[in-house]
């Protein structure tokens, strides 16, 4: 049997596919990256990026809101978010600004665009050369490059698909005119196809050369989440209901339709660089990696039931409302978890902007504000928008009185009697 262990020496078997978990984010996961080198980046609802190493986290912290995309360019990577900004890491500089949410990355081996809710694409060059902003005048959720970076593909709120000339920064050619906003493009160049998922289900792969799409709809909508393997062999689809469905481009057939989660969407998509595992991101502060074959078979993600899903008739009027506009972003414990904003444990009497290693905004770090009930009501009555103008609370207002007191109520009783 020793000629078997020559063979294998020299022709070793790939490792198998496992599931795994990476566990640590505070928030849903929004955006996943592969490198050739198979680190993995993570975008979270927590307003930070993982940079994943043998499943062991780096924290990439600068934003100052979620975090929905992150992709890998060379030794660079981009993220972008909520906050309007494009950085890059390490570091974390701010290369590129927009006037909305940008929602959409992709890179060439010189640019990097940005798909924004503004309703223009931003081109951000990495060799000196100028800026440039494309006008699409709706919102744009998902660019896509040509593999030599010359020609870009945009699709959006108006349920356009536009190809782009990178040079001229004209647009060339609508190759769709959907009806429905066009949420996650896929191009597969090498054989000549693009794919494209809508908020009305609808999941097709057009044809570049002939113009014939073949229709993959199943009925679940939004599409959320779009992602081509390394050998082009399968493409995968992410839903709000929370399937992934899995089409063999060879065959043209859907090979499997797994149930993900237990409950939410999945947001975030990506394959492994070998092609045997499928990551992916919902509503769970983990992203979960199964083997693609037996997908079906796999644990599901979101085992255990975040707390602003629970049965609202199993909670206080006070809990109601702590999980209804707090919980995806505050937690209350004293280890203050990571959350897109600070722990709430031991707030009251203490003075806005001050917690030791959360990175606040301009307006909070400058702020006399001491939270004590008659604080946290107007935050609420008035909204933060209005109380707090600048800071990265979202915009929202609790307007009966009775909830406001009830919130408060629940907010001194947890986070004052815990040690």
């Amino acid at each position: 049997m020793r000629w078997l262990a020559v063979v294998f020496a020299l022709f070793p078997l790939p490792a198998l596919a496992e599931f795994f978990t990476l566990k640590g984010h505070g928030g849903p996961i929004m955006g996943i990256a592969t490198a050739p080198d198979g680190r993995i980046a993570t975008a979270s609802f927590d307003n930070s990026v993982g940079l994943w190493s043998d499943r062991r986290p780096e924290w990439l912290e600068g934003h100052q809101a979620a975090v929905n995309s992150v992709a890998f360019n060379g030794r660079a990577i981009y993220s972008a978010g909520d906050d309007f900004t494009l950085r890059r890491w390490p570091g974390g500089e701010v290369v590129g600004r927009h006037k909305g949410k940008i929602v959409g990355l992709a890179t060439s081996k010189t640019r990097v665009a940005t798909a924004s809710w503004d309703g223009t694409i931003g081109i951000w060059p990495e060799d000196g050369l100028p800026q440039q902003t494309l006008m699409v005048g709706s919102g744009v959720n998902a660019v896509v490059f040509s593999p030599d970076g010359s020609t870009l593909y945009s699709a959006g709120m108006d349920g356009a698909l536009r190809v782009w000339d990178v040079a001229s920064g004209q647009e060339t050619l609508r190759l769709i005119e959907h009806g429905f906003a066009i949420n996650e493009l896929v191009l597969n160049a090498k054989d000549n196809w693009i794919a494209y998922g809508a908020v009305d289900g609808v999941t097709r792969i057009l044809d570049l050369s002939t113009g014939e799409e073949r229709d993959f709809t199943l009925g679940r909508r939004p599409i959320l989440a779009l992602t081509l393997s390394p050998d082009r062999r399968l493409l995968a689809v992410g839903d709000g209901e929370g399937y992934i469905m899995v089409i063999d481009t060879l065959e043209w057939r859907i090979a499997q339709d797994f149930r993900a989660t237990l409950r939410g969407p999945v947001w975030a998509l990506a394959f492994s660089v070998d092609g045997q595992n499928i990551h992916a991101g919902g509503i769970d502060e983990a992203m979960y990696s199964w083997p693609v074959v037996g997908l079906g078979e796999q644990e599901q993600m979101a085992s255990d039931e975040p707390s602003f899903l629970k049965n609202p008739g199993e909670m206080s009027n006070g809990e109601r409302q702590f999980t209804r506009k707090c919980s995806i972003c505050h937690s209350l414990t004293p280890d203050s978890q990571r959350r897109a904003g600070p722990t709430l444990h031991g707030i009251f009497g203490r003075t806005a902007g001050t917690l030791p290693g959360y990175l606040y905004s301009d307006t909070l770090q400058d702020s006399d504000i001491v939270w004590n009930d008659k604080t946290i009501n107007a935050l609420f009555d008035e909204g933060p928008d209005h109380y707090i103008p600048g800071s990265k609370m979202p915009m929202q207002r609790i307007t009966q009185a009775q909830d406001r007191e009830d919130l408060i109520d629940f907010l001194r009783q947890v986070t004052t009697s815990r040690n």
